[in-house]
């Protein structure tokens, strides 16, 4: 049996009208942003309701165990800053889950550029500003984490979250899975998404930023026995 990772951004922040390097200060959603992740939660749900309805649409038995999905999430993980946690217990809240905070997930480290917005930094370190949108895995902000520091931590933990909802080969005597199969969700942020999915497909750390993670956005990917299969990228209701 699949299972399946719902990977989330957090909602929109306090402040979101200007852009900036919020990173590990802890700021917190924003009105707006509570109501993304609430129609988030909503989007998953009927997500499960469509899977379930197709499943049972095969006639196939075999296929028809490989394809079973749960109609809830088993876990919610999440980064420890606020805006991560506050999102993750509106969309665990459906399922009478309490999230399971994981520092991991946390965002980037952003170092002296901290709180600053993308024109103060351009205007301040204008260089390392340039090259580190060119190539964020050569460059990193001053005295923050690189890029290599971010994703080992962030793939380290995601995959002891993996090694404890495995997926699993029906059993030949029994025609079903022992285990596995669940539904599980981390909720995090745009640059700790962007380096999970570049993981996941094999996309070179410099190109991290061809990636979109709008607020509240949902990426679902399935982990088969063999190899993970991304099923939307970025998606949601707007």
């Amino acid at each position: 049996m699949v299972t399946t990772l719902y990977l989330i951004r957090h909602g929109e922040t306090e402040g979101s009208d200007t852009k900036r390097y919020k990173g590990s200060i802890d700021v917190p959603l924003s009105e707006k942003g509570i109501e993304q992740v609430r129609r988030t939660a909503n989007f998953i749900k009927q997500h499960h309701s469509i899977r379930v309805s197709e499943c049972q649409s095969i006639k196939n038995s075999d296929t028809m165990t490989l394809c079973r999905f749960d109609t809830v999430l088993s876990a919610v993980y999440c980064s420890d800053l606020q805006r991560a946690t506050k999102s993750a217990e509106i969309i665990a809240g459906q399922y009478g889950l309490i999230p399971i905070v994981n520092a991991g997930f946390r965002e980037r480290n952003f170092g002296a550029w901290e709180g600053l917005s993308f024109t103060e930094i351009r205007d301040k370190d204008p260089a390392e500003f340039e090259s580190w949108a060119v190539n964020p895995l050569k460059f990193s902000p001053p005295d923050g984490e690189s890029t290599i520091e971010v994703k080992e931590r962030v793939i380290t933990a995601l995959d002891n979250i993996l090694s404890s909802h495995p997926p699993t080969h029906p059993s030949p005597s029994r025609g079903e899975g022992k285990g596995g199969g669940e539904n599980i969700a981390i909720v995090a942020h745009g640059g700790v998404n962007r380096i999970i999915l570049c993981h996941i497909m094999g996309i070179p750390l410099e190109n991290i930023f061809r990636i979109e993670q709008d607020f509240a956005a949902v990426n679902i990917i399935e982990f088969w026995e063999k190899y993970p299969v991304v099923k939307l990228l970025n998606g949601g209701v707007i």
